[in-house]
Parts: structure tokens; sequence; C-alpha cells
């Protein structure tokens, strides 16, 4: 069996987070309790907020580290061609 590098391992788990969240809005929209409106909004809160924070951490993170990440908004590069610039 092929060892998971860190990435894989915390991709895994971020789609796990997502898809409880998911769930956990799903099964909050049909529960009938004081507050329950509330908690339904936390839960679309942190389902929408949640992939924007993760998105806008890996983008601030590669522009500190000067690379590259999927955040990138050159769509459709690699990265390949600003090393070459760089030369």
């Amino acid at each position: 069996m092929k060892k998971k590098s860190s990435k894989q391992i915390v991709a895994i788990l971020c789609v796990v987070i997502l898809v409880l969240l998911y769930v956990a809005t799903l099964v909050v929209a049909f529960l009938d309790f004081p507050g329950a409106d509330r908690l339904f909004q936390a839960c679309l809160v942190a389902t929408i907020g949640l992939p924007i924070l993760l998105w806008i951490y890996i983008w601030l993170y590669g522009k500190v580290k000067d690379r590259h990440t999927m955040a990138s908004f050159d769509i459709g590069q690699t990265g390949q061609e600003d090393k070459k610039e760089k030369k």
C-alpha cells in the first residue's frame, strides 16, 4: 500500500469536514426546537465561509512563500512558466 502524503491526508480531512457540514445543515433544517433557526444559519455560514477562508489561506501561503498554489489566479498554469521567466 502506498504511503499517503500530508497533503493527501489534509485534503481527505477537508472533504470529510465539508461533507459533515452539509449533513449537519440538512439535519438542522429538519429539526424544530427553540434556537434551531440560529443553528441553521450558523451551519450555512460555516458551509459557505469555511471553504472561502481555506482558499484565502492557501492563496496567502502561496504569496508569502512565493509559490504557485491551486488557489493562484492564473488558472491553467502550472507555475513552470514563472520559473522560466525568472531565470
